[in-house]
C-alpha cells in the first residue's frame, strides 16, 4: 500500500462526492474493472496528495486537468507533484477535461495499452 497523510481521508471523501463531468465520464469507463481487469479507484490519498485515479495493479495515477492547470503556478505545483509519485515507480498519466469529454475513446487506449504495458513488466 502507497504512503498517504490520514488528513486527506475526509477531503477525498467529499472529492468523491463532487466529481467534475470528465471525472464523472472517465469513472464511468474505468470502474469495476473494464480495462484490462484492473481496479481503479477515485479521488485516491496518495502522499501529500489526492489523485483523481489511481491503479495499485498497474501502479498508475490518472490525472484529469482543468484549464487552471495550464498557469504557470499549478504547472509547477502538477511537475512537483508528477515527480514526487513516480519516485514511488508511480505512472501519471494527464489529460485536460476536454480531451476527456471529446475524445473519450482516445483516451481509454491510452490508458487500455499503458496499463497492459504496466502489468507485463511490472
Amino acid at each position: 500500500m502507497q504512503p498517504f497523510k490520514q488528513r486527506l481521508k475526509k477531503p477525498a471523501r467529499q472529492l468523491r462526492s463532487n466529481l467534475t463531468d470528465a471525472e464523472q465520464a472517465l469513472w464511468q469507463k474505468v470502474r469495476r474493472k473494464q480495462i484490462q481487469g484492473v481496479q481503479f479507484y477515485r479521488q485516491k490519498p496518495l502522499l501529500n496528495f489526492i489523485v483523481d485515479f489511481y491503479c495499485s495493479k498497474a501502479q498508475l495515477v490518472i490525472e484529469l486537468d482543468g484549464g487552471q492547470h495550464f498557469e504557470p503556478e499549478y504547472l509547477q505545483k502538477d511537475i512537483a507533484r508528477d515527480k514526487a509519485l513516480n519516485e514511488l515507480g508511480l505512472k501519471v498519466l494527464r489529460f485536460d477535461n476536454h480531451q476527456v469529454l471529446i475524445e473519450m475513446d482516445a483516451v481509454l487506449a491510452v490508458i487500455d495499452r499503458v496499463v497492459e504495458e504496466r502489468l507485463n513488466n511490472i
